[in-house]
């Protein structure tokens, strides 16, 4: 019993960030309708690794949730969907500015029927300016935001993409972590309120904290410092790769240590962080400590480093996170049988609470699967539904 439990949520968004933020909600308890559109449904249903009717990315954004299929696009469709809302405690949407509205599924007169309603308004880049209209994925507000500028490892002076949705996985806990305020307001007594989320504040928000070290002070004598994505290493071993990240004088003097080079500690070039950002003297070391590493192989330099207090991990691929003995040990994973996906494993929500039980969901909705039971819990008896099948309102 989450603590959630009791919570509606009517889902209209599909891909990854809308999906994702409402199965953390799922996870922390509330009851999630995903309604999807006729044909297909969400798109991410067609993206591969399938079996049974499920792929892995509606397993890693759907569990917990229930699917129903409707033709928004007709008045009837437009009614069972109001029918849904009307109470309902959250509405998540994700469609382009302008788009809502015009289907009459929007916060003004959502709120009308129902004022109580926390609505999620979701968007690429804001309800209106001069981009609203424009169509957006993750690795373009990665461009736009900053992202890839600092993809830059030192050795290879390039810049590239970070290949993993991490702006839209931002935006979910964004979404997640707002409407859960938001509820906790209107049992204040703050009531319903729209919530408007753009993608590109989001990126913003979450890449500034580090990201943005060098456009926060404007003064023209702010003092300079080192981007904290120029500590970030990762170097070549005899047999793989490892990152570390070595920051204060103790955890530098460590890898000198480490790599069988105390006396790099003594040299006056490398000494000090003001001696190592003096002329070319980095560039010098790095390509010292380079050539050191490969004199090693990485979990024999990893013991090393970590004796030193030096944090570093071997690069792995994500098939082998699994056996690593921290993440075994914190039973991050569970693995389940599903009914026509067969054996599948995902992990569990991060946040382990001390009273409040949380059930790993070890489901997924099929297309449409639920649309039987959720249409009885409106009331509509079969000969009506067989109607609306007719009428191409639902399969």
């Amino acid at each position: 019993m989450g603590p959630l439990e009791g919570v509606k949520i009517v889902d209209f968004t599909q891909v990854v960030a809308g999906p994702v933020a409402t199965m953390l909600l799922a996870e922390l308890g509330a009851d999630v309708i995903k309604v999807e559109y006729p044909g297909i449904g969400d798109i991410t249903r067609t993206s591969g690794f399938s079996k049974g009717g499920l792929n892995s990315a509606v397993l890693n954004c759907n569990r917990g949730k229930r699917s129903i299929q409707i033709n928004l696009k007709e008045s009837d469709g437009r009614k069972i969907a109001l029918d849904l809302i009307r109470d309902a405690d959250v509405v998540v949407q994700s469609m382009r500015p302008g788009k809502i509205e015009d289907l009459g599924l929007d916060y003004k007169t959502i709120s009308k029927i129902n004022p109580s309603i926390i609505y999620v308004s979701l968007s690429g880049y804001g309800q209106d300016g001069p981009y609203s209209g424009r169509a957006v994925y993750d690795p373009v507000l990665q461009a736009e935001c900053g992202y890839v500028s600092l993809q830059v490892n030192p050795e290879i002076p390039f810049p590239d993409l970070m290949r993993t949705a991490i702006i839209d996985k931002a935006v979910a806990w964004e979404i997640a972590l707002s409407v859960s305020a938001a509820l906790f307001a209107r049992e204040k007594g703050n009531g319903g309120q729209e919530l408007n989320i753009a993608m590109v504040d989001v990126a913003i928000s979450f890449l500034w904290p580090d990201g943005g070290m060098a456009e926060t002070l404007l003064d023209e004598d702010v003092e300079p410092g080192t981007h904290l994505s120029r500590l970030m290493n990762m170097t070549e071993t005899k047999n793989g790769h490892i990152v570390y990240f070595a920051v204060t004088e103790n955890q530098i003097k460590g890898l000198y240590q480490s790599l069988g080079h105390p006396e790099w500690f003594e040299d006056t070039r490398f000494a000090t962080r003001e001696a190592r950002h003096t002329g070319n003297n980095n560039e010098i070391l790095g390509t010292l400590i380079a050539d050191a590493f490969r004199e090693f192989d990485t979990d024999q330099i990893a013991q090393k480093l970590h004796k030193q207090s030096v944090p570093c991990g071997e690069v792995m691929d994500v098939a082998e996170t699994y056996s690593n003995p921290q993440i075994r040990h914190n039973q991050t994973f569970f693995e389940w049988e599903h009914p026509t996906a067969g054996k599948v494993r995902t992990p569990r929500h991060s946040t382990l609470f001390s009273k409040t039980k949380l059930e790993n969901l070890a489901n997924a909705p099929l297309l449409n699967e639920h649309a039987d039971e959720i249409l009885n819990g409106l009331g509509i008896e079969k000969s009506h539904r067989d109607l609306l099948k007719e009428n191409g309102i639902i399969p």
